[in-house]
This record gives structure tokens, C-alpha cells and sequence, in this order.
């Protein structure tokens, strides 16, 4: 049975892309367009993997990652954040996070800048999925 990847991305070029990507390596993908989408996906169909866009409108990447990683049911499914912020921005912005809300909330298995390389991509998903 194929390996369940939920993609989270407002962009249809970019949800293409990754959805085409996981279907040529033998993965079984399920997107959604914002975050709140991913999460009845993600609470719905329990994948083995999630690949997250961190900037969307309505519901934020940042704001499903904590999401997932607060609900006992979902908190061990490895996300992989996807971003044009950079990597440096991103963690700055999850320690602040923390502080305000007084909760560490674990770092993703992955971060990686958009575009992302198809390489690289598929790398950090097999690392993910072994982990």
C-alpha cells in the first residue's frame, strides 16, 4: 500500500508540482489548499507525512504546525515545512511563539526554501518517513 503524503499549499503550481513528484515515487498524495483544510484532511485520513506551506491566507502554516504538534492524535505524524521565508526567520518566529504561548512546540524534520529541489525534496521525505 502506498505511503499517505498530505500536501498543504495554497499554490496550485506548487501543490502540482509536489503531488507529481510523490506520485512518480510511489507515494499516494492528498492535498489541501490552507490550513484549516489540512487539518480535517490530516485528522481525517491520519497520513504518514505532512508537506507544509508556512505562508497561506486563512490559516497559516505556523498555525496548523503547532496545531498538529498539540493534538496527541496527530503530534507524531514528521512534517517537512516549505517556505520562501528563510530558515533562520522561520525558527525565530516558532521560539517567540513559544515564549508568548509559554509551550515548546518541537522543531519540523525538515525546512526547505522554495523552490524546492525535487532532490532534495525527496531526500527530506525519506529521511522523514525512516525517523
Amino acid at each position: 500500500m502506498a505511503i499517505k503524503v498530505l500536501v498543504v499549499d495554497d499554490e496550485l503550481d506548487m501543490r502540482t508540482f509536489i503531488t507529481t513528484l510523490l506520485e512518480t515515487n510511489g507515494y499516494k498524495p492528498i492535498s489541501a489548499v490552507d490550513g484549516r483544510e489540512g487539518m480535517e484532511i490530516a485528522r481525517r485520513s491520519k497520513p504518514s507525512l505532512i508537506i507544509l506551506d508556512v505562508m497561506m491566507p486563512k490559516e497559516s502554516g505556523i498555525n496548523m504546525y503547532r496545531e498538529l504538534k498539540s493534538d496527541p492524535a496527530l503530534k507524531t505524524i514528521p512534517v517537512i515545512m516549505l517556505s520562501a521565508l528563510s530558515k533562520k526567520t522561520f525558527f525565530h518566529s516558532q521560539k517567540v511563539l513559544d515564549e508568548y504561548s509559554g509551550e515548546h512546540v518541537p522543531e519540523p524534520s525538515a525546512y526547505i526554501e522554495k523552490p524546492p529541489e525535487p532532490d532534495e525534496l525527496l531526500q527530506a521525505i525519506e529521511h522523514s518517513l525512516k525517523t
